[in-house]
């Protein structure tokens, strides 16, 4: 697969953000994540994290030991490599070195008849297409621990409820637009509800704190 160039720039005083353009994708982000740790293993001094998202890396460094051109004159460096070839980067696809991780579910989310309503489709068949296929993570975001997964199969794609809630229980497992995620802790959203887990997705005592990373593998298991 080839990759649209990038775009580098300035991300506020203290950050350098490497953009493919726009496209969710497994390829894509295979390829970016593998491009932010390439980046992140080159040990440049004064960074002090590369975080990947869908079609896009981050570099944040400290503005009191680095410039940014300096930054930015490194991972342009990093890049150049890549620039012309369709290969995925090194370190790319760790996805496919873990096994999926396995979360079970119980589909008895507060609003899963009305997706089921709203989709045209009973709600068994709701809980078949979305335990029947293998999803990866995007991105981390939103509160810790918080993975968006996809893509959702385009038949249970529906917007973000009009009507936010105030409060989501930890551990509701819901889908929005073309993803789904488990609530790690409870927070207000948007989200159709159309399950519940009782897997622990956030620790802050454990280590990792987050159970899931991007470019990890998800299945979901019915249960009950």
């Amino acid at each position: 697969m080839t990759f649209p160039p990038p775009s580098i720039h300035a991300l506020g005083d203290s950050a350098v953000t490497v953009r493919f353009g726009d496209a969710i994708s497994g390829e894509l982000s295979d390829h970016v994540l593998g491009l932010a740790r390439n980046v992140g293993a080159e040990g440049i001094e004064g960074v002090i994290e590369v975080v990947p998202s869908y079609a896009s890396f981050s570099v944040i460094f400290d503005p009191l030991v680095v410039r940014f051109s300096e930054v930015r004159e490194h991972v342009v460096s990093i890049l150049e490599p890549f620039r012309f070839s369709p290969r995925p980067a090194r370190g790319a696809s760790p996805s496919r070195v873990r096994l999926p991780i396995r979360i079970q579910v119980r589909y008895d989310g507060a609003d899963v008849d009305e997706v089921a309503r709203r989709t045209g489709m009973s709600s068994e068949e709701v809980i078949q297409l979305h335990s029947g296929r293998e999803y990866r993570v995007f991105v981390l975001g939103f509160v810790p621990g918080f993975a968006y997964l996809g893509p959702l199969d385009d038949r249970l794609e529906l917007p973000r409820r009009e009507a936010p809630r105030k409060r989501v229980p930890v551990g509701s497992v819901a889908i929005a637009g073309t993803q789904t995620a488990v609530y790690p802790s409870s927070t207000p959203g948007g989200w159709h509800l159309i399950g519940t887990t009782a897997q622990t997705m956030f620790d802050p005592h454990a280590d990792p704190a987050a159970l899931l990373e991007v470019g990890d593998r998800v299945i979901f298991e019915p249960i009950g």
